[in-house]
């Protein structure tokens, strides 16, 4: 059943009178469902603060709405930069039911603090109390900039307009809006063409077109109900760009819409110093019995001052600075004659920082202030700068040498290669791009990576926050290598050198030695063990060592030792005795010992079954030494002298070959005594003989016929050869000569006894030894008893 909304009693009245014909063209109105206020609906200051006292601002103009709420967000400066401020229609300041006016969100849950509310219908139904049933009519039309906008299918009612005329100082315009609407409502966005139309118009003074900037991101369609439909509260069509919807105001607080948006943001590029008309308007569609509303944030309308890069890119409002690296800030706006700068850091004046562009070191709210000519306040831009300190990172190499049970990275192994800085974290990616986006592309599975050799991952670096850095971890990966050690033979003979040959890997690592070569020559002198392990390409060493051991065979010895030999003589020669030795003599006997009776060159090669040498020795004849010379003296001690032409071990012996000794040198031997001297090569029977008298001649003789020192005897030598014996008294005269019949003196001359008196004596023979003339002289004391 239709349900009628007369705008006025003469249409009651012409309803009851007309005809079917003027019925015809009354438009119906849809059934609105009355809303039950809820216990929270009810609840005192849950719903926002709309054209109500304490606030100063619910008394403004729209020119002053729009100047100091919309632009400036409520402060006590104004601007010359907006001009032309209307409304449409035009209800003013004190109407208690216009359309326009401001909005604080007070206790209530809402979006934006204040701001400016346009509604179709009465904007204190906006908020204040839960209003069941909103649709007062405003009574205007259509808009015609609006239809040019929107190209509505249905007629349009109860338009409204907020417009003004402002001059950018940057190059952009943008603020922030919310588009709230009762055509969320049944299933009304998706059936019967009811589409409250809005518009948010925009265009150089002068130029015939606006430009609508309530459209949403990325072409994706014009702000309304039937565009921004969320999915389920009973809307057959939806979801439709259903990230942009706010929510259903269900239980009906806050504000007395069925529906809102997120909030957006229109945004607008303009140039600076040009004048520009903006222009928003709404209508209801086809009929008045739904209201729609827009909310635009207070101080979010930004026409003034930009801080961009050096690039000339806007910057949002808070940014981020890692280890102070400078960033520069630049004021864009319209260069106008007179204007002056001056930046601020935390509220604290900067002193010498009055250019457009500053470059800031530390963390902080950065401000530029300018001063143009002719306003009373300054134009300003705030930045905030939050401060960060980057991990300290560096590139990486992480090695896997594989096993049959390990084939995987451990990516955690690298993390302490990569950055010690504590509390840090890591994400690692395939590749450079997405760390640098630092998305959710990394690899999840730290601790089982199949990683190739050579590949490079791209790990990120945080601090936990925003400061991050980028290493690269380059993957190094190969099998394992399995080392082999052959050694051409495993004993040798002290001298003797091996080949050691290593197999399996590029380098090696011996246990001995620092050479990486595979091949080894080795000359151990004991019995060694070489040690050494394989390492690949890569670096990986094998798990296990390969070993060899090379005994060294001790040194075969000899105590090979010849010898002289006379005619018929026979001489043993004994080649000592070893572990394991055999014998080959230069006869061909095999045995450790020969005897020989010849003179010659004797050889024999010991072999102890892995080394051979051979020793060699001479058997040397003997020739029978003689002796040279005798030295003789009073005191008992003789010095032998003999010829060796053989150059043997000669052995002497002063008692006829009884005793053998191998000085030449004898003591206590008695004197005028006939002694046998031999002397011989040891271990040979060739001796040389020589008898020898030890004389010494007498000092006194008494010759009184007791036996005892009666005379000088010659008898001992007077036999050798060119023997001469003679005695003389003191002037000279000869009183005795030794012959051979009477080789001694007895103190008489002829016949007579000679006086008791000194006399003296000569003695000349030939050395039996030496074969030289040996002189003997001295004095004698001759004592005759009388």
């Amino acid at each position: 059943m239709l349900n009628y909304r007369l705008k006025n009693y003469f249409f009651l009245l012409t309803f009851l009178l007309a005809s079917i014909s003027v019925f015809s063209q009354i438009t119906p109105e849809r059934k609105k469902i009355r809303k039950k206020p809820s216990t929270e609906s009810l609840r005192a200051g849950t719903f926002i603060d709309v054209n109500v006292p304490p606030y100063a601002a619910s008394n403004y103009s729209p020119e002053q709405l729009v100047k100091e709420i919309l632009i400036n967000g409520g402060s006590t400066c104004t601007t010359a930069n907006v001009t032309n401020v209307t409304v449409s229609p035009n209800h003013a300041a004190d109407n208690d039911n216009r359309f326009w006016g401001y909005f604080n969100k007070g206790t209530a849950t809402f979006p934006f603090t204040d701001g400016i509310v346009l509604t179709t219908g009465h904007a204190k139904e906006a908020g204040n109390s839960f209003i069941g049933l909103l649709g007062k009519t405003i009574g205007t039309g259509s808009d015609p900039d609006l239809v040019a906008a929107t190209n509505p299918t249905v007629e349009l009612k109860d338009a409204v307009a907020l417009e003004f005329d402002f001059v950018p100082n940057s190059t952009q315009v943008k603020f922030n809006y919310i588009f709230a609407s009762e055509e969320y409502d049944s299933d009304y966005p998706c059936t019967g063409g009811y589409s409250d139309a809005f518009a948010l118009l925009l265009k150089k003074v002068g130029d015939p077109t606006y430009t609508n900037l309530a459209v949403l991101p990325g072409s994706a369609g014009p702000v309304s109900a039937t565009n921004i439909v969320p999915a389920g509260n009973g809307f057959s069509c939806g979801p439709i760009n259903e990230v942009y919807f706010g929510g259903m105001n269900n239980p009906h607080v806050g504000f007395n819409y069925y529906g809102k948006t997120v909030p957006l943001t229109a945004i607008a590029d303009v140039i600076p110093g040009q004048t520009y008309h903006f222009k928003m308007v709404l209508a209801d569609a086809k009929d008045n019995g739904h209201d729609s509303a827009v909310f635009l944030e207070g101080g979010s309308f930004d026409i003034g001052i930009k801080i961009v890069d050096e690039t000339g890119v806007g910057l949002p409002g808070t940014i981020n600075m890692c280890d102070n690296t400078p960033k520069s800030l630049k004021a864009q706006l319209a260069t106008i004659p007179g204007m002056t700068f001056q930046w601020y850091k935390d509220g604290v004046l900067i002193p010498g920082a009055t250019n457009a562009i500053y470059v800031a070191t530390q963390p902080g709210v950065y401000t530029i202030k300018v001063m143009i000519p002719g306003n009373q306040c300054p134009g300003e831009a705030t930045i905030k700068i939050i401060g960060g300190t980057s991990p300290t990172v560096q590139n990486a190499v992480l090695k896997l040498c594989t096993t049959p049970t390990l084939s995987t990275f451990d990516l955690l192994a690298a993390q302490s290669m990569i950055s010690t800085t504590p509390n840090s974290i890591f994400r690692f990616y395939l590749n450079q791009a997405d760390a640098q986006a630092q998305n959710n592309s990394y690899i999840p599975n730290l601790t089982n990576y199949n990683g190739t050799d050579g590949q490079v991952l791209y790990v990120l670096v945080s601090n936990g926050a925003f400061c991050s850095k980028i290493a690269t971890l380059t993957l190094r990966k190969e099998e394992t290598p399995i080392v082999k050690l052959n050694a051409a033979k495993l004993k040798i003979c002290v001298g003797e050198s091996v080949l050691l040959t290593a197999s399996g890997g590029v380098t090696y690592e011996w246990s001995d030695n620092p050479t990486t070569g595979g091949i080894r020559t080795v000359s151990p002198t004991k019995t060694t063990t070489y040690i050494v392990y394989a390492i690949g390409a890569q670096g990986c060493k094998s798990l296990q060592p390969a070993q060899v051991t090379i005994e060294v065979v001790p040194a075969i010895v000899s105590t090979l030792k010849g010898g002289h030999i006379c005619q018929g003589d026979r001489i043993l020669l004994d080649a000592g005795s070893g572990p394991g030795y055999t014998y080959e003599w230069s006869t061909g006997q095999t045995s450790q010992t020969i005897t020989v009776d010849k003179p010659g060159e004797y050889k024999v090669t010991i072999s102890n079954g892995v080394c051979s040498k051979e020793f060699k020795t001479d058997v040397i004849k003997a020739v029978i030494p003689e002796v040279t010379n005798v030295d003789y003296n009073d005191k008992g001690t003789i010095v032998l002298t003999a010829s060796n032409p053989s150059n043997g071990i000669l052995e002497y012996s002063i008692d006829n070959g009884i005793t053998w000794q191998s000085s030449n040198v004898f003591t206590n031997v008695p004197k005028n005594k006939v002694i046998t001297i031999r002397v011989r090569v040891k271990y040979t029977s060739c001796e040389g003989y020589l008898e020898f008298f030890t004389f010494v001649m007498k000092n006194v003789i008494t010759p009184n016929g007791d036996n005892i020192n009666d005379i000088i005897d010659f008898r001992g030598v007077s036999g050798y050869k060119d023997f001469s014996g003679k005695v003389f008294d003191r002037y000279g005269k000869e009183v005795f000569k030794a012959e051979k019949i009477r080789p001694y003196w007895d103190g008489y001359f002829q016949g007579k006894r000679l006086p008791t008196a000194s006399y003296w004596y000569q003695i000349t023979y030939e050395d039996p030894a030496s074969k030289l003339l040996t002189v003997k002289t001295g004095w004698i004391l001759l004592k005759n008893i009388e």
